[in-house]
């Protein structure tokens, strides 16, 4: 497994200890996508190798982004879902896609709206005011324990 890389009191490093080593991002949105099982995943991802596949769907799990479920007992085979604590990375993936189609070259998707098919983007919004507000007009802050 590997180790927690960023001892820090901030919300990005230790959203990063979570998802930031290398190929988790991309198991979670296959799972996203709609892949269960390990051969899904893997055949989506062909160039992860099955022994690094195996050790981040346990961390994934052991982190409680994922859950797995026993389908088969000879050989014990499972299906993988997100939790609710891994569908809330929706927002995330996104925000990388709309990234992408604003910087990447070439861009190979774009987030639309289902209604009308037009490209969305993202926006802010305060519930206590109700009201959308601009990137500019927002901060990060520390809580008071941090």
């Amino acid at each position: 497994m590997m180790k927690k890389q960023y001892n820090l009191s901030c919300n990005i490093a230790q959203t990063l200890n979570l998802i930031g080593d290398k190929w988790s991002l991309l198991i979670l949105h296959e799972l996203l996508m709609g892949k269960e099982t390990f051969n899904e995943i893997q055949t989506s991802l062909e160039s992860i190798p099955l022994n690094l596949l195996s050790t981040r769907l346990k961390r994934l799990e052991e982190d409680k982004l994922i859950e797995s479920s026993l389908y088969q007992k000879h050989p014990p085979r499972y299906r993988y879902q997100l939790t609710e604590k891994g569908e809330d990375l929706q927002d995330l993936f996104n925000s990388l896609v709309i990234w992408g189609s604003k910087h990447l070259d070439p861009s190979y998707k774009k987030v639309v709206h289902d209604e009308c098919g037009a490209k969305v983007d993202i926006q802010y919004y305060c519930p206590h005011c109700q009201k959308a507000v601009s990137k500019d007009g927002c901060s990060v802050h520390p809580l008071n324990d941090c």
